[in-house]
């Protein structure tokens, strides 16, 4: 076992920990039995520790050699499986202080060993002096988090396009597939099956375009900025160089805050990506709701489509099989917008310089953006691409109904189709429609034909 010390005393760890006393005493403190810190944020953490080390390597300040081995050891962690090094829960006190800690000391006892040290020699390579050089939580962390958010954007984004391929496809394939179209649940006028699916694929096509606009304002940075956004502590060469490193490792475009303390307080980008994830949650949730409706019977529904029969849907009534995708689409859509309105909470609640409620924002960010991409992926592989049409049941549902008597509108006018469809069923109402159709023309053309003389 080995002794770490700090000003509020000791703690005794075991000689192989990778962690160290921060971590150690936030693990007590936070002990909520909840899930850890998500690994996109910790790699993303990790690049940015790594491009700093890479940066005062270029510069030329601090150890060479204790920077090369700070960059050995993030090159070890981010090919590596991260749990047992970062046990942290996901909500924390300290704005995420306690998060980045563990990777400080984590990163410091790779290092050593990547030196030959043990784990604790923090005389030779210091979790803080070292590894945090010219760092602090309240820009590392939020760099992080946007670089996180920016990487599964784009996984959402791809998602969203093929999904809304999907959708078009269906669009052309039942394109002649006539339908009863509905409103407020009430039959309404004749639509095509595939002009239902035109409009979900538009509905989808509009979330791929929001969301890919939303990286814009995530790929503003303010590392470099410390603290509060003031850059103390930092050297001008290492601000400069840091984001240069960054968008080498990263592959995006990150561009440097011209006013960092704006990016160090505030959190309304996050409230904004957050508010266009969850208009893509409505737009599935709307589209699989839809789908069970359609889906319903297979006797007593509507009978419309036919879902993939997928698993046994009851314990006790055989042969039933539920829409299991489409609820499921719908579940995740509405934790989505619960962790949408969790967001928009902490982001208010930043007061003065900085946000201690970070890491809530971090968690539900990036559970949302995780969740939407892969729901999105089932919804298009499990529900939507193995879809089927009954086209018999459409045709049905269509003439059983009055929807086609708006057709006579404008020659008989709304009382008088009105009246015909409240009196008659439907077929008898369309043959009666016609007749009334025809007296009405040739009483028109021999009106015409009058005026003439």
């Amino acid at each position: 076992m080995r002794t770490e010390r700090d000003a509020l005393g000791e703690r005794t760890l075991p000689d192989d920990a990778l962690y160290g006393i921060n971590t150690a005493r936030a693990l007590e403190n936070f002990a909520l039995g909840g899930h850890p810190v998500r690994h996109s944020l910790i790699r993303a953490m990790i690049l940015v520790k790594k491009a700093a080390a890479q940066t005062y390597l270029h510069i030329g300040e601090g150890r060479p050699d204790v920077e090369q081995a700070i960059v050995a050891a993030c090159d070890r962690l981010l090919a590596a499986d991260l749990t047992t090094a970062f046990p942290l829960q996901a909500l924390q006190g300290g704005a995420g202080t306690s998060t980045h800690m563990n990777v400080n000391e984590v990163l410091a006892n790779l290092a050593l060993r990547e030196l030959g040290y043990e784990p604790g020699r923090y005389d030779i390579i210091h979790p803080l002096d070292d590894v945090n050089r010219g760092q602090s939580t309240n820009d590392v962390y939020p760099t992080a988090l946007r670089i996180a958010s920016i990487c599964q954007l784009g996984l959402l984004s791809e998602q969203c396009a093929k999904l809304q391929t999907a959708l078009q496809e269906k669009e052309n394939a039942w394109e002649t597939i006539p339908k009863l179209g509905r409103t407020e649940w009430m039959d309404a006028v004749p639509i095509t099956l595939g002009g239902e699916f035109g409009a979900y694929a538009q509905a989808i096509a509009r979330d791929r375009w929001r969301l890919y606009k939303a990286e814009e304002r995530l790929r503003v940075v303010n590392i470099g900025g410390t603290a509060v956004g003031t850059s103390q502590g930092a050297a001008r060469r290492y601000r400069f160089g840091v984001i240069e490193e960054l968008r080498r490792l990263t592959g995006i475009g990150l561009a440097a805050a011209e006013y960092p303390m704006d990016i160090t307080q505030n959190n309304d980008v996050f409230v904004e990506t957050s508010g266009l994830a969850k208009a893509l949650a409505v737009n599935l949730m709307k589209i699989a709701d839809d789908l069970r409706r359609m889906n319903s019977g297979p006797h007593g529904g509507l009978g419309e489509i036919r879902l993939a029969k997928l698993q046994q849907g009851s314990s006790i009534m055989p042969g039933k099989v539920n829409p299991v995708i489409p609820e499921m689409t719908i579940q995740c859509a509405i934790k989505v917008m619960a962790n949408d309105s969790a967001i928009s909470q902490a982001a208010s609640h930043g007061e003065f310089e900085l946000n201690a409620f970070l890491p809530l924002i971090a968690d539900c960010m990036l559970e949302n953006l995780e969740l939407l991409t892969e729901c999105t992926r089932l919804f298009r592989e499990r529900c939507i691409e193995p879809l089927a049409a009954d086209e018999e049941n459409c045709r049905r549902h269509l003439e059983a109904s009055h929807a086609q008597s708006m057709a006579w509108m404008p020659i008989l006018g709304y009382d008088t189709v009105a009246a015909i469809v409240k009196d008659y069923p439907p077929e008898e109402a369309r043959k009666r429609l016609q007749r009334e159709s025809e007296s009405k023309r040739k009483e028109t053309e021999g009106e015409g034909k009058s005026d003439s003389h």
